[in-house]
């Protein structure tokens, strides 16, 4: 899914792109994607941009008449530029096509697709602040905050810190990868509890969330910066220290990175930097194995040596 980082940028490239022209029209590839009736979407046909803003995950289209599209892309949506007017939506994938023309009278096609067969996309169009409000889940932007206010929100209910960092509406923007990146740079434990942290441990956690926030956007921000729509949207980079890289050497002290599973998502992190070299329990593999599942990362490796010898 797009987090913060991502969706920094393009609001930023759809700032450049579409702020100071017109929607011309939206065509729509899938009647599923359109979550709202009032205003009829045909209102906003015609109108001029007035720029682009974010609410937790999602993308805020403003027009003027006090009309506010609200783009929610979920795990697989993504944004593609295409500068034919009235370019045709891409058959399976796509959802809709974004018709405008732009401040300096050029006409082009922002197009949704969602590359995955459950359709969670969602547009809606309102009318008035009021009711674009009722679409913010209220989560707290890390970097207008300070520490205080940080730890205000960390502690207001008792749930693990991943958890708590991927719910939007306690913070906005971070999900899966980001959360797991940060919580490696905090040296923390994804299952530790939001109310049992001291003073160093909040600390470094702030810390953590807006210096990997800031630079994976000032990171992606670079890639993109030739490109009209980013065109590499996506939770899984390289350079990052272990989300996604279950079985590879964490880049600080080597120690393979591990996996656990919770439905359908799945939390990264390192042994030795973030939980005393402490295996977490996998639900699915715990259950399985029962009192073989391993409890450290030395007792992984000697499972692994027994198997290999077997």
């Amino acid at each position: 899914m797009p987090e913060l980082p991502d969706l920094t940028v393009y609001l930023e490239h759809l700032d450049t792109l579409v702020t100071g022209g017109r929607l011309l029209g939206v065509r729509l590839g899938s009647p599923f994607l359109l979550r709202s009736v009032e205003p009829p979407l045909a209102t906003c046909f015609g109108a001029r941009v007035l720029g682009f803003s974010r609410l937790g995950k999602r993308i805020v289209m403003e027009l003027e008449g006090e009309l506010f599209l609200v783009l929610h892309l979920m795990i697989a949506g993504r944004l593609r530029y295409r500068e034919d007017a009235n370019a045709p939506i891409p058959g399976k994938v796509g959802l809709c096509a974004f018709d405008i023309e732009r401040k300096d009278g050029a006409r082009g096609t922002v197009l949704l697709t969602e590359a995955s067969p459950k359709k969670r996309a969602a547009l809606h169009l309102v009318r008035g602040r009021g009711a674009l409000a009722l679409h913010d889940p209220g989560g707290l932007e890390v970097h207008a905050a300070d520490a205080a206010a940080f730890r205000a929100a960390l502690c207001a209910e008792r749930h693990t810190l991943k958890r708590a960092l991927t719910d939007p509406r306690t913070f906005a923007g971070i999900g899966n990868a980001y959360s797991d990146e940060i919580l490696h740079r905090a040296g923390l434990s994804p299952v530790a509890m939001t109310t049992a942290l001291d003073d160093h441990e909040h600390e470094r956690l702030f810390a953590a969330a807006r210096a990997v926030l800031a630079e994976w956007t000032a990171r992606l921000r670079e890639a993109a910066k030739a490109q009209a729509l980013p065109e590499k949207v996506s939770a899984f980079h390289d350079e990052m220290a272990v989300h996604g890289r279950a079985g590879k050497p964490c880049p600080v002290c080597q120690t393979q990175v591990q996996k656990i599973a919770h439905a359908a998502n799945e939390t990264n992190y390192c042994p030795t930097c973030q939980t005393g070299g402490r295996l977490l329990a996998d639900r699915a593999l715990s259950r399985l194995l029962k009192e073989d599942w391993p409890r450290s990362v030395e007792e992984l490796e000697a499972m692994k040596r027994a198997h290999r010898a077997r």
